[in-house]
């Protein structure tokens, strides 16, 4: 099966939302820039369906002005309410639905996109590989990913290494400032000490 990326390759890309925004909440207190996250991983081929697997919880959170954000990106959603049992054990997932539509599309696709880094999802790869003779990429945080998904993918794309896809958030920036602001305290002391020293010799 070729591996190859090229422009006529016909894509589709699913999103596992919850698992991307758990995994950059605590790898970096940040969320993920799926503008610039989705321009990479199309990368110029022709893109037939880009859906996102949301989970509602509560209005109030602010999340449907996410959700809105999502939707001007050209981006199909599909949601479901998040699930409260008496025990107090809360349930939202998407893996079902999320494998039927990607089994349900691919006759029309080339290449499948699953940006989710959830080890549940190695059988529906390998079907979509095996039995239906498909690409299969797999997108998400390296760090929290089944390594056995990326083992079964075709091309694993860690999404730390796209420009961009993370959002800086303030302690972020605050940490670079600091960062920034220690280097150039260091290089000015350095500085001093060699001019110190080169007046030392000259006396």
């Amino acid at each position: 099966m070729a591996n190859s990326i090229n422009a006529e390759q016909r894509v589709g890309v699913f999103l596992d939302i919850q698992n991307l925004y758990h995994s950059a909440r605590n790898l970096h207190s940040s969320r993920v820039n799926y503008k610039e996250l989705l321009n990479y991983i199309i990368a110029g081929r022709r893109i037939m369906r880009t859906i996102a697997y949301v989970v509602s919880s509560d209005p109030q959170t602010g999340e449907e002005v996410f959700f809105e954000a999502l939707e001007k990106e050209g981006i199909e959603l599909r949601m479901k309410d998040l699930q409260v049992y008496a025990s107090g054990v809360k349930k939202a997932d998407w893996d079902v639905g999320m494998a039927v539509d990607a089994i349900k599309l691919a006759p029309s696709l080339d290449v499948i996109v699953l940006v989710t880094g959830d080890g549940d999802f190695i059988p529906l790869i390998e079907y979509l590989q095996i039995g239906m003779g498909k690409i299969v990429e797999v997108v998400a945080f390296a760090r929290t990913t089944s390594g056995k998904i990326k083992e079964a993918a075709n091309r694993f794309t860690d999404v730390d290494s796209v420009p961009k896809a993370i959002f800086k958030s303030k302690r972020s920036r605050q940490s670079t400032a600091t960062k920034l602001r220690r280097d150039e305290l260091i290089k000015n002391t350095r500085s001093s000490q060699v001019k110190m020293s080169q007046n030392s010799n000259q006396n």
